[in-house]
């Protein structure tokens, strides 16, 4: 097809046709609305980095959820910070642990709205990694016991879907397992399967108060410049029981987003990283975006 037998613009002359033939869509019902819940009561502290995102005590979160479902969103996830971190993160599987009680809130008072938690230990060790520490990094196959703990503690306290992001091998594996051997085979597995290690997550790591105090997570968090490992990554998380597959950051890795689109059928979710989050507000903090200015399209 050539110009000007074919005009490409003619569809685009009107709303009407573009929305038409538009190929992509995005609605309220494909997102999912990130919670801090923190241990206290009283409890609503803006995170500098995060303009708009608040660390929030249970009832407040409450309060935000029943907001956040009359906008029509349909589920949060849930991170935590717990009222004291030790080195094995003992708050995280805790049937009385700060989003345990946080799940059950939420059930009780917006029982419509879907309750998806992280499952990891960052934010619940006194040493900020993801896992048990032994001979100076994570051991992968001891910290596995916990993250099925945590998984199926929040299976029972009524969460809807669980969410490793720990990128330990073989989560996926003992958390499914956990989870069918106590009678919650229908609780979904959202598997950050491809997770970039980045500089993207710092304004998070204020948020969840989950800065490593030593080292870093490049040991199990993947190296950014490798497109090939994110397929096996996925893959292994696939083969697992994974339910959902995650790609994290967004953005910078659209490239991997659709390769894994390509090869996988299962659902795929993109996680917009607080990193993004603050880049937008900033931009639109110094009016680089605000309407009417000169990069309006």
């Amino acid at each position: 097809m050539f110009y000007p037998q074919f005009r490409a613009r003619r569809i685009r002359g009107k709303e009407v046709f573009r929305a038409m033939v538009r190929e992509t869509s995005l609605s309220v019902n494909d997102l999912i609305y990130p919670m801090f819940s923190a241990y206290g009561t009283g409890i609503k502290k803006e995170i500098s980095s995060m303009p708009g995102i608040y660390q929030q005590s249970i009832e407040n979160i409450v309060a935000e959820a029943q907001e956040v479902f009359s906008l029509g969103i349909p589920a949060v996830i849930l991170f935590g910070i717990p009222e004291k971190k030790d080195e094995i993160g003992s708050d995280a599987y805790a049937e009385l642990g700060i989003i345990q009680e946080t799940i059950r809130a939420i059930k009780k008072n917006v029982p419509e709205l879907a309750v998806i938690t992280d499952v990891c230990l960052c934010e619940y060790t006194d040493h900020g990694h993801c896992g048990i520490i032994r001979n100076g990094d994570v051991d992968n196959d001891a910290t596995l016991e916990l993250l099925a703990k945590e998984a199926l503690s929040h299976a029972q306290a009524g969460a809807d879907m669980v969410a490793p992001s720990d990128m330990m091998d073989g989560r996926v594996m003992a958390i499914r397992s956990i989870l069918d051997e106590n009678g919650f085979d229908q609780i979904p597995v959202m598997s950050y399967a491809v997770k970039y290690a980045s500089g993207y997550y710092g304004p998070f790591r204020e948020a969840a108060e989950s800065t490593p105090q030593f080292g870093d997570r490049r040991s199990y968090q993947m190296d950014p410049p490798n497109r090939l490992e994110a397929m096996r990554e996925a893959q292994m998380d696939v083969e697992e029981g994974a339910d959902i597959i995650m790609v994290k950051p967004g953005l910078p890795y659209l490239d991997i987003v659709r390769e894994v689109r390509n090869e996988f059928n299962l659902p795929v979710a993109v996680y917009n990283v607080s990193g993004e989050y603050s880049m937008i507000k900033a931009a639109a903090r110094m009016g680089w975006m605000r309407s009417g200015s000169p990069w309006k399209p």
